[in-house]
C-alpha cells in the first residue's frame, strides 16, 4: 500500500487524537481496568469486587483476606505488569480495600 506525504494509518490518527485532546491517560486507565483478568489471571479477577484508578493509584476491593494479603505482597509486580501493558507509568501504587 502506497502512502503519500501527509497520509497516516488509522492507528496513528487515533494515537495523535488521544494526545492532542489529552485523553491518553483516561484511555490507558480504561484499558488497564479491562485487562485486569488477563494481567492477573481469572482466579484473582473473579475474587475482586471493584477496581478503579484515581490519582495514579489502583484501588482494588476484595472480600477475601487471603486474596488481600496476596495482592499486598504482589504490589510491585502488579504495578510493573500494568505499566508495562500500556507502555508508560500510569499506576504508582496499589491500594487493597
Amino acid at each position: 500500500m502506497n502512502r503519500r506525504g501527509n497520509d497516516m494509518t488509522i492507528k496513528e490518527a487515533i494515537e495523535k487524537m488521544l494526545d492532542v485532546y489529552k485523553l491518553r491517560r483516561k484511555f490507558d486507565e480504561t484499558a488497564l481496568i479491562s485487562a485486569w483478568p488477563q494481567l492477573m489471571g481469572k482466579a484473582i479477577a473473579n475474587r475482586t469486587k471493584q477496581l478503579y484508578i484515581r490519582d495514579r493509584k489502583l484501588f482494588v476491593k476484595v472480600e477475601s483476606s487471603v486474596i488481600k494479603n496476596e495482592l499486598l505482597l504482589m504490589r510491585s509486580q502488579i504495578i510493573g505488569r500494568m505499566n508495562e501493558y500500556v507502555g508508560q507509568v500510569i499506576i504508582e501504587d496499589v491500594v487493597v480495600l
